[in-house]
């Protein structure tokens, strides 16, 4: 409404008051992101290094496996919030449009401390993303392979097809589902697998959807399909729409009709 009526005043006050709140805590969350890309990278060298395999790796440091897994949950959760709150884009564009009058005017203000117009900028760019959490791991991930150019990238590939072949395994295992404590434990182990096939999708030159993949995506699809709708819509959404390799013409047919 504050956008449609730019000259009034009381209504542009309500919508500045209302939207500088959710700008601080948009800042908040983007500052985490960043913090995230670097916990993510140091728990790929740790979890990568030689001499042991992935396998080894994931058996020996199952502390760093468990966080690198709530990293994961807590970025699919993140965005499955996200993508069901699309008002945050127009927030953020009335608070950019609206500093940008107050430099017009020499107005400063106090939030501009908080949150200047380079901020602005980057948050913005980060919260237009279908998935701002997932995108921001994904590139953490291919620029750790990147800039290891003497780390085999197996290494990277088959820790996380390991994590997803794990989560699979759990998820169609009666024996295991049924001593699950909660739900939270299921939407855990589907959010864990979910974010370490986009990972590896991202990072391996064929993606995870090639007949040649590591990761058994009929299988992990399939599981994600018999889990009530609600419960999977979203990440069904992230392997559509945040994966690299879905639409390569070497994804198997039956791989795409699953996921329509």
């Amino acid at each position: 409404t504050a956008f449609r009526n730019p000259s009034d005043m009381q209504l542009q006050e309500q919508a500045w008051n209302s939207v500088c709140p959710l700008v601080i805590r948009l800042k908040k969350f983007y500052n985490f992101s960043l913090r995230l890309e670097r916990a993510l990278q140091s728990l790929l060298e740790s979890l990568t290094c030689p001499p042991y395999t992935p396998t080894q790796h994931l058996e020996k440091e199952q502390a760093l496996a468990k966080q690198f897994a709530e990293i994961l949950h807590f970025t699919l959760r993140f965005d499955e919030l996200k993508m069901r709150i699309p008002a945050i884009q127009n927030d953020f564009s009335y608070y950019r449009r609206t500093i940008s009058r107050n430099r017009i005017n020499n107005l400063n203000l106090d939030i501009e401390n908080e949150v200047n117009n380079e901020m602005a900028n980057r948050m913005s760019l980060f919260y237009a993303e279908a998935t701002p959490m997932l995108k921001t791991l994904s590139t953490a991930t291919t620029n750790f392979v990147t800039e290891n150019k003497t780390l085999p990238l197996e290494n990277t590939t088959d820790v996380l097809s390991t994590m997803a072949s794990v989560c699979k395994v759990m998820l169609e295992t009666p024996d295991y589902t049924s001593r699950f404590n909660s739900e939270d434990t299921l939407l855990f182990c589907m959010r864990v697998m979910v974010g370490v096939i986009i990972l590896y999708d991202h990072v391996h030159p064929n993606g995870a959807f090639n007949k040649s993949s590591k990761i058994d995506m009929k299988g992990c699809i399939k599981v994600l399909k018999e889990q009530p709708a609600d419960n999977v819509e979203g990440l069904l959404n992230a392997l559509k729409f945040t994966t690299k390799h879905l639409n390569d013409e070497s994804t198997p047919k039956n791989i795409r009709t699953m996921l329509q």
